[in-house]
C-alpha cells in the first residue's frame, strides 16, 4: 500500500515539472464515401471539425483531408510532417470518418485509391513524438483496428466493438455534436475531455437505435491503457478511462479565450495540469493510504483554487 502511494506521489511530482504543452495537432480524415450521400456527409463532418479545431486556440495545428486529398499518400505525408514538428509535450489527435473494412484479420480504412491498414496507421503514429495521443475511429468495422492501434499513452475510441459490425455507424455524427455542446462539459472546467465526448456520443448512439426501434448495429468502445481489451465504460479500479478523462479534445468558453491570451496561457496550463493530477489521484485512491490520498488531494485543490483566482482577475 505504502509503495503504491509512493510511486503515485513520485509520478505526480515528475508530472508537475513537465513544461506546459506547446500545442495540439489535429488530423481529421474523411475517407471514401462510395455514394454521393455518404461523400457529402463525411466531408461535412470533417469540415465542421476543421472549423472547431481552428477556432480552439493559437496552439492548435489543424490538418483536414477530404475529397481528392483523402489518400493514403497524403495521410502518410501529413503524419510524417507532424512526426518532425511535434514535441513530446504536445498532444496528437487523429479522427477517421468514413467506411472501414475487416477481413477477420486486418482492418483497413477506405481512402481514395489504396486503403491504409490499422497496422500501417499505428506505425505512422508511433513515429510522432507526442506522448499523449488520441485516435477516434468512427468508421464501420472500426473495432477491428484496436489491437493494432493500442499503445501506452494512446487512447483509441471506435464506433464498433468488433470488426464484424459492418453497417454504417451514426457515432461520428454524435462525436461532432459533443464538441458543439457546452453541456457535455460535465465537470464545468471549460474543456471537453475525450471521456466526456465519448460518453455523450455513446449515449446518443444508443438513443438513436432505441428511438428508431432498431437493433443496434454498433457499440462504441475505447481502450486507453495500451494493453487491455476495449471497454464501454470507465473503470477506475483498472485505470480504464483515466487517459480519456485527462485528455482535452477542445477548450470552450473562457478557457478557450485564456489559451489565446499570452498573459493567462501559463496559468491555464497550470490549471489543466492540476486537474489532471486530481483525476489521477481519484483513479488511484483504492491503492493509497487514506491519509496520503486526503493530503495530496487537499494540496492539489488548494493550489487549483489559487490558480483559478488568478485567472478570474
Amino acid at each position: 500500500m505504502k509503495n503504491a502511494a509512493l510511486r503515485l506521489l513520485v509520478g505526480i511530482l515528475l508530472f508537475a515539472v513537465i513544461p506546459a504543452k506547446a500545442g495540439v495537432y489535429y488530423v481529421t480524415v474523411a475517407g471514401l464515401g462510395g455514394e454521393q450521400d455518404y461523400e457529402q456527409r463525411f466531408r461535412a463532418l470533417a469540415n465542421d471539425l476543421d472549423k472547431l479545431f481552428k477556432s480552439s486556440g493559437s496552439e492548435a495545428h489543424v490538418y483536414t483531408l477530404t475529397g481528392a486529398d483523402a489518400t493514403r499518400a497524403k495521410l502518410s505525408d501529413t503524419l510524417g510532417t507532424i512526426s518532425h514538428e511535434a514535441k513530446p509535450t504536445d498532444d496528437f489527435v487523429l479522427i477517421l470518418i468514413g467506411h472501414g473494412s475487416y477481413d477477420g484479420v486486418e482492418y483497413k480504412f477506405n481512402l481514395m485509391g489504396l486503403d491504409i491498414s490499422a497496422g500501417e496507421l499505428a506505425t505512422l503514429c508511433d513515429r510522432i513524438p507526442a506522448k499523449r495521443q488520441l485516435i477516434v475511429n468512427t468508421t464501420s468495422s472500426s473495432g477491428g483496428s484496436i489491437i493494432a492501434l493500442e499503445k501506452p499513452g494512446r487512447a483509441v475510441i471506435t464506433a464498433t466493438k468488433t470488426g464484424t459490425e459492418k453497417n454504417a455507424p451514426v457515432f461520428a455524427r454524435y462525436w461532432v455534436d459533443a464538441l458543439h455542446d457546452p453541456l457535455v462539459d460535465t465537470d464545468k472546467n471549460e474543456s471537453i475531455s475525450a471521456l466526456e465526448a465519448f460518453q455523450y456520443a455513446d449515449r446518443k448512439t444508443a438513443d438513436f437505435y432505441s428511438s428508431q426501434k432498431r437493433l443496434a448495429t454498433e457499440h462504441p468502445v475505447f481502450e486507453d491503457t495500451g494493453k487491455g481489451d476495449p471497454v464501454r465504460a470507465a473503470a477506475p479500479e483498472h485505470g480504464e478511462g483515466q487517459l480519456l478523462a485527462n485528455f482535452t479534445v477542445l477548450r470552450i468558453g473562457e478557457a478557450q479565450n485564456a489559451a489565446n491570451d499570452p498573459a493567462k496561457r501559463e496559468l491555464f496550463a497550470k490549471r489543466e495540469e492540476l486537474e489532471q493530477q486530481i483525476d489521477t489521484l481519484k483513479y488511484q485512491k483504492a491503492a493509497m493510504a487514506q491519509d496520503d490520498y486526503t493530503r495530496q488531494l487537499t494540496a492539489a485543490l488548494v493550489e487549483l483554487a489559487r490558480v483559478q483566482e488568478a485567472l478570474d482577475k
